[in-house]
């Protein structure tokens, strides 16, 4: 990722062979301990050891957070090498801090959990700026500025995803996004794709409508045409669904949702494994994507998180796959009462039998590590937290229902360790206007739910009173 032409002084290379044995030393440790471990113990530890604490952090438990802008170096030759990213560094936290190393290095392992090959990760602001970051270093000109680039993406997704490509991208740099609106149908994914196609994108479980697709077909339909397959998996996190272990190339999380359940900040992140698909990319771009990003194009743009936010982060990973495990469980009783409920048109939610996704769901969502838990001893499908419903009557009923909700907090929110609702129609999606939710299947009298910790008789009888105060 440097010039080939910077002079290494002698200075430069005793950095470098010392930080070589470093890294090398890292990376037994993985593949000799953490690649052995299971999912909790990963969860709970990541990269940050004993010998980190007692070595370097006075003995911390916890990873310490570095509320630093900066690194010091003892030397010029530590500084120059490495500015050129001959060594590992955090010299400017826009580009990197411990706090955020330690955060990416665990969702990395998470992400690849199961997965044969290594995984990295670049850590954003947002999941809006995680997005920004999977996508933007596929859509570069090689040859004229008007050469046509286009990506085919699912159209049930996240609002501000369907703003991000329809608006920033297609209106404002001429950059054609192909919307595919049923998931589920290869030929219609195949059919979009041209020799000017950059990547596949597609969100699973899709907010708010809970659609799925086949990751491993439209990862290998990706893979013909020498491009890579992009994941948002933000509704299912690693506890329940790693797109990577079946063949997708990067996973985008907004793990301001359910991956930090407490809802105290705003973080991101981009993991990928190494040695993707992509015939429009260069070696070292392919070879290490997070890490490409993130030392050059997010050094650049600057969506970098804040170390504190990105310790808080870690603190709610650490118990994500029995938090998800109770929320599933929650959230299914909920849709299976209000399956039945005299004022609710329908459900949507993965778990259910009728729904269109159903066995197609069931054959990728398993609660992580259920075989070696005690309670279940075998696999255990999964279908997380988030679900929504559409009411009887229409638009000004459902927000009737909505207004009368009192222990279910109304707001645009999700994966919080409360329950919270919306209504997509007027909030998450309203900025893609009528056509744009009708494309993606989001109608008025719609409410989307995600189901929090509290016991589920408690929520039920909530939305119960609710549907019937607004008759």
């Amino acid at each position: 990722m440097s010039n080939e032409n910077d002079i290494i002084t002698p200075g430069m290379q005793d950095y470098i062979n010392r930080n070589n044995s470093y890294l090398a030393k890292r990376s037994q440790y993985i593949q000799d301990e953490v690649k052995k471990w299971k999912f909790d113990t990963i969860a709970v530890h990541g990269l940050y050891s004993v010998t980190d604490a007692i070595n370097d952090y006075q003995g911390s438990i916890i990873e310490p957070i570095f509320m630093s802008t900066s690194q010091a170096y003892r030397d010029s030759d530590e500084m120059a090498a490495a500015l050129a990213y001959k060594i590992p560094t955090w010299c400017y936290s826009r580009i990197a801090n411990p706090s955020t190393y330690y955060y990416e290095w665990t969702l990395a392992l998470l992400e690849g959990y199961g997965f044969d090959g290594e995984t990295t990760c670049c850590s954003t602001s947002s999941g809006m700026a995680a997005i920004m970051t999977a996508v933007q270093p596929f859509l570069h000109v090689y040859n004229t500025p008007a050469e046509p680039r286009n990506f085919v993406a699912t159209a049930q997704c996240y609002g501000g995803t369907f703003q991000q490509f329809s608006i920033r991208l297609m209106q404002e740099r001429n950059i054609e996004c192909r919307w595919v609106l049923d998931a589920t149908n290869l030929d219609e994914w195949n059919s979009k794709i041209d020799e000017n196609t950059r990547f596949l994108y597609g969100e699973l479980p899709s907010n708010p409508q809970l659609s799925f697709f086949d990751i491993k077909a439209v990862a290998d339909l990706a893979h013909s045409h020498e491009i890579p397959l992009i994941c948002d998996s933000t509704i299912a996190t690693p506890a329940l669904l790693r797109p990577i272990s079946h063949g997708a190339d990067i996973v985008v999380q907004s793990v301001t949702k359910s991956l930090t359940s407490s809802g105290f900040g705003i973080a991101g992140a981009v993991i990928a494994r190494k040695n993707l698909t992509s015939k429009f990319s260069d070696d070292e771009l392919k070879e290490d994507f997070a890490l490409n990003v993130k030392l050059l194009q997010n050094r650049d743009f600057g969506p970098n998180l804040h170390p504190l936010q990105a310790v808080m982060s870690l603190n709610d990973m650490r118990t994500i796959r029995s938090k998800m495990d109770l929320m599933s469980r929650s959230t299914m009783k909920i849709a299976r009462s209000l399956n039945s409920h005299p004022q609710v048109e329908s459900v949507q939610y993965l778990g259910l039998p009728d729904h269109p996704q159903h066995e197609l769901a069931s054959k990728y969502m398993w609660l992580v590590d259920a075989e070696y838990d005690e309670l279940y001893n075998k696999p255990v499908n999964r279908y997380g937290h988030l679900m929504s419903f559409c009411v009887k009557g229409g638009a000004e009923k459902t927000r009737g229902v909505f207004d009368n909700l009192k222990r279910i907090w109304r707001a645009t929110d999700l994966g919080r360790i409360k329950s919270v609702a919306t209504i997509p129609a007027i909030s998450t999606h309203q900025q893609q206007g009528e056509e744009g939710r009708k494309k993606a299947g989001i109608p008025a009298n719609m409410i989307r739910l995600c189901v929090g910790a509290e016991h589920p008789d408690d929520i039920l009888a909530d939305l119960d009173q609710a549907l019937n105060a607004a008759k």
